[in-house]
């Protein structure tokens, strides 16, 4: 235990000084080794016995993550190494690599500053690989490599040491490749990882060994000796000769950013305030001497402390019983304990200065996300924007009324700690509907709700998310009336352009927001096929749909504004075909006859006004729903792919691709998430298990037309409206 002891002080010393402290991250598709690879990390820094590492997993530490052998929660860890003779800190966040937790990766992603992408040598860059890339470069994140499982390149596949080193410059490639499809263009090839440099480390994190070029000059180690080791089985020598940790933190030192040379360039990507402000010079410079700024990327609910708030201090110093405010919450926060992370371990520390990742008890007002400070009108950070989204839902009721209150309270704290869960209580029904990225995502909430909080629940068979849309344009501007008749407004609407649609998603242009800068917009919106007069004055802009004003000299407009505000997001939020969220579309206000006495324009007349000329607008262009859809890449031997092949033509795939290598093809295709229920029994009995799958999210697409009507009726049905959607004559009374 004294030297883990003697680790924790070091690391208390070294928080004080961020240009010694790297915060990094690890993420891989699933399976490629990134918790074995942490373990081994945290136990060459004497956080843990090196017998265990590898083994013990230290950061899957959640019941499930053990059960299941992945990981699902992001873990931090914080852990102490010498590097040419001067000790630095290193915060390192284990992400997950499943698919259905990808949210974990992105929220990690803004507390970083550089991370290692560990790919597996067998397997290659995978497409979770590709989407943690993305996802780091989004954020402005350094990224190296680290090609895992070397040993089994000769112990399993018996390659020879030509095909390991054409293997490795695929990987090399690809990886590459990736990365200068999405690098911010000021870091150009700068960011690519390049052997030579000792930007990619090879090596086996199971076997605790690895090597870099750089490393190999030094200790005259080469290729052929490490080919010769792995043949005889002697990767415990391996290891003492170039041990992982050794190799890996001397390049995470090396080549990754300090927090006081990343924030140069990171905050004005992810906080768009006035950067010459005080505030902003501060978080720039990395400045322990100003307020605190908080980013929270993660929150942790402790049984015993309540929720912690875990995220990346920019700027300031964060001492015990600060008072300080989540913006847009309202009231303020004492902070009761800041801690830093060691696995399932808190660490509390007296206080923390910028640059580093910390958790933080008493910012009860706290999601992920939140921006943290003591200035109530400080500009928020950037929203992180997520790659996927939830598509699939549950209806969960608990078994015993007298647990309803407490069910409530569980749903509330768990989406409050994933954000990409979406909790929805109808207070009509009485229903609760918990949305997820997949059924891996709902069947671990359901558990942590049974088992972790005690509370017996049913839950529904899954169901789909859908999206609203329009087929067409709406070809005159549709009246809708207020109850008392004095009000009339008139509205139209059509397509958004695809560019814009994706570029909303993205958080390239902001939503919910108050449109800050109008004519930069304007600009932006023309740029990508919008017409002028359709972008001088944008209201608002909501859930992938923008709401334009086109009038002109309307007295009393400005007033309702905010109420036609609120009604458009009504009505997107829930389209008229089936109530499901709207997307891709433009409402254009024509023209509005407004009564002269503010009593007769309130929210009772203004919202059911405007929300049935939108909706009425939306029936006369015509409706029509989206499907969410995932990517599928399904590896198998060559003589199983008739089976795979029968099993996607039921389910409504289309295949995109086979590329074979050796006598393994890897079948692409884009299927829909309402026909993939039930598929990982199917495929694993149509290929005697020989079959290895996996999905990624591929966005919406228009249902086809012989199944919605169907579809729509189903959907009505369970939430209770009538089967049929109205017609545009509803709106109009």
């Amino acid at each position: 235990m004294g030297r883990r002891e003697d680790n924790i002080r070091e690391a208390q010393k070294l928080m004080d000084k961020p240009e010694l402290i790297r915060n990094i991250g690890i993420a891989a598709h699933i399976d490629h080794g990134k918790t074995t690879l942490s373990d081994n990390l945290i136990a060459g820094a004497g956080m843990m016995s090196e017998e265990l590492a590898g083994k013990q997993l230290l950061l899957d530490f959640d019941e499930q993550e053990q059960a299941r052998g992945i990981t699902i929660n992001a873990a931090n860890a914080s852990m102490v190494h010498e590097y040419e003779g001067k000790k630095s800190l290193i915060n390192l966040i284990d992400t997950p690599g499943h698919v259905d937790f990808g949210g974990d990766v992105t929220r990690a992603m803004r507390a970083v500053d550089g991370c290692v992408i560990v790919c597996c040598a067998v397997e290659g860059v995978m497409p979770q690989t590709e989407t943690v890339v993305r996802q780091a470069l989004r954020e402005k994140v350094k990224p190296t490599l680290f090609i895992n499982k070397v040993d089994r390149l000769i112990n399993e596949l018996k390659v020879t040491p030509e095909d390991m080193m054409a293997r490795f410059g695929k990987i090399i490639k690809h990886v590459n490749d990736l990365i200068q499809k999405m690098v911010p263009e000021e870091f150009g090839s700068e960011w690519f990882v390049k052997p030579e440099e000792g930007t990619v480390v090879f090596g086996s994190a199971y076997h605790n060994w690895a090597i870099s070029i750089p490393y190999m000059k030094e200790k005259g180690v080469t290729f052929k000796d490490i080919y010769e080791h792995l043949n005889n089985g002697t990767q415990k020598e391996l290891a003492k000769v170039a041990p992982l940790h050794n190799i890996l933190l001397n390049m995470i030192i090396k080549h990754l950013p300090n927090p006081v040379v990343a924030q140069k360039y990171r905050i004005p990507h992810i906080w768009h305030g006035d950067r010459d402000s005080d505030i902003g010079k501060a978080m720039t410079t990395c400045d322990p001497n100003s307020d605190p700024v908080l980013m929270v990327t993660k929150i942790i609910i402790d049984p015993h402390a309540g929720e912690i708030a875990s995220g990346s201090l920019f700027a300031g110093t964060i001492k015990r019983g600060q008072e300080l405010t989540v913006l847009g919450m309202p009231g303020i926060n004492r902070t009761q304990a800041v801690s830093v992370s060691v696995g399932p371990d808190r660490i509390t520390v007296d206080k923390a200065i910028a640059g580093n990742i910390i958790a933080v008890a008493g910012l009860k007002n706290a999601i992920a996300g939140s921006t943290v400070s003591v200035d109530p009108e400080m500009e928020s950070f950037e929203k992180i924007v997520h790659i996927s989204e939830p598509v699939v839902t549950v209806a969960v009721e608990a078994k015993h009324m007298k647990d309803l209150p407490k069910l409530v309270e569980c749903l509330r704290m768990l989406a409050k700690a994933d954000p990409s869960l979406r909790v929805e209580i109808n207070n009509e029904t009485g229903e609760h509907l918990l949305s997820g990225m997949g059924e891996l995502h709902l069947e671990i909430t359901e558990y942590r709700i049974d088992h972790e909080h005690g509370i017996e629940i049913n839950t529904s068979e899954p169901i789909v998310v859908y999206r609203e849309t329009i087929m067409n344009s709406s070809v005159r501007a549709f009246e809708g009336k207020s109850p008392n008749k004095h009000n009339r407004f008139y509205f139209r609407v059509s397509l958004l352009p695809q560019d814009v649609i994706d570029a909303i998603k993205k958080g390239e242009i902001p939503m919910d927001a108050k449109i800050k800068e109008p004519k930069k917009l304007a600009k932006q919106l023309t740029e990508m096929g919008m017409a002028p007069e359709d972008v001088k004055h944008v209201f608002t802009i909501h859930g992938a749909n923008i709401f334009s004003n086109c009038t002109k000299g309307i007295q009393y407009l400005f007033e309702t504004k905010e109420l036609l505000i609120d009604s458009f997001k009504e009505a997107v939020d829930k389209g008229p075909r089936s109530w499901e969220p709207v997307e891709g579309m433009l409402v254009r206000l024509m023209d509005a006859k407004l009564h002269e006495d503010n009593i007769h324009r309130g929210p009772g007349q203004v919202i059911p006004a405007a929300r049935s000329g939108i909706y009425g607008s939306m029936v006369e262009a015509g409706t029509t729903l989206l499907e969410p859809k995932q990517k599928l890449f399904v590896s198998v031997p060559q003589d199983l792919m008739g089976a795979v092949n029968s099993q996607l033509n039921t389910r409504r795939c289309t295949i995109e691709d086979m590329p074979m290598e050796r006598d393994q093809v890897t079948i692409i295709a884009k299927a829909p998430v309402s026909e993939l229920f039930g598929f990982a029994a199917s495929i694993r009995g149509a290929t005697q298990g020989k079959a290895l799958w996996t999905t990624e999210f591929a966005g919406f697409d228009p249902i086809p037309r012989e199944l919605l009507d169907n579809v729509t009726k189903e959907i009505r049905t369970r939430k209770g409206l009538k089967p049929d959607p109205p017609t545009a004559d509803y709106y109009a009374a």
